[in-house]
C-alpha cells in the first residue's frame, strides 16, 4: 500500500488562474444546468453543502488535465472520482484525512462570496492504529501536533493540488458575506496510475489471496 503514501517533501502546489474566463463561465453554466434531483443533500447538515458526483462535463475536464496534474504530483496518475461542492452559509470542513482513493485532490474554486482559506499539515506518516489516528487528529485540532501548517485562500479560477490521504486538512466555518454566503468548488481526485483495483477494499481478498478479508463488514462497498 506504500504506493498510496506521499513523499514527505511534497508541498501543496498552487495554480493561480487555472480557469480562464471562458472556461470558468462554461463551468458556471454547467453548474446552473444541473437538475435539482441530481443534487445530493446528505452532507448539508455536517458540511453545509450540496454535492454532485461525477457530473459528465466535470469528468471530461478531469480526464483532460490528468497529464498536467501528474506533473504537479510528480508521478503518473489516473482519475478516480470527482464532485462538485456547493457550500452555503453553514459551510465548514472539519479536520480530516481522505482515503487512498483521494490520494491527490485538485481543488478548483469556481466562484465564492469571499476567499475561504483551507489549511493543511505537512505530509504525515500514516497512523497504524485507530487509537493513533484519533490521537493525531486531536493533536492537530488542538494545535500541538508539531506538523507544519499552511493556510491558503483561492481566488475564483484558482486551483491547488494537495495529498489528502497524507495531509490533515480543514476549513474553519465560512465567514458571513454582505450578500449571499457561498463557495463553489470542484474536487478532482486522482490515484497513482494502475491502482484502480488496489484502491478498492472489495478487491483485497482476491489481490492479496486472503479470503478472510471478504468477511470484513462493509469491505464490499466501493470507495
Amino acid at each position: 500500500m506504500t504506493v498510496f503514501k506521499t513523499d514527505p517533501a511534497y508541498e501543496v502546489k498552487y495554480v493561480p488562474g487555472f480557469l480562464d474566463e471562458d472556461l470558468r463561465a462554461s463551468i458556471k453554466q454547467a453548474v446552473t444546468a444541473i437538475p435539482r434531483d441530481k443534487l445530493e443533500f446528505h452532507e448539508l447538515e455536517k458540511f453545509g453543502r450540496l454535492v454532485v458526483h461525477d457530473w459528465p462535463p466535470f469528468t471530461a475536464l478531469q480526464s483532460e488535465i490528468t497529464g498536467m496534474v501528474s506533473e504537479l504530483a510528480g508521478e503518473p496518475l489516473e482519475p478516480c472520482y470527482n464532485f462538485l461542492s456547493l457550500y452555503a452559509r453553514r459551510g465548514v470542513c472539519e479536520t480530516h484525512l481522505d482515503t487512498p482513493s483521494a490520494k491527490w485532490t485538485f481543488d478548483i474554486c469556481i466562484d465564492q462570496s469571499e476567499p475561504w482559506p483551507i489549511s493543511f499539515t505537512s505530509i504525515i506518516d500514516w497512523p497504524e492504529t485507530g487509537e493513533a489516528l484519533v490521537d493525531q487528529w486531536q493533536a492537530v485540532k488542538e494545535g500541538r501536533s508539531g506538523h507544519a501548517i499552511r493556510a491558503m485562500a483561492l481566488e475564483a479560477g484558482d486551483a491547488l493540488l494537495f495529498s489528502g490521504a497524507s495531509q490533515w486538512h480543514w476549513r474553519e466555518p465560512i465567514a458571513p458575506a454582505k450578500g449571499r454566503t457561498f463557495c463553489d468548488l470542484l474536487f478532482f481526485h486522482y490515484i497513482p496510475a494502475g491502482t484502480s483495483e488496489l484502491v478498492q477494499p472489495r478487491n483485497w481478498a482476491r489481490l492479496f489471496d486472503v479470503p478472510e478479508l471478504a468477511a470484513i463488514k462493509g469491505i464490499e462497498l466501493a470507495v
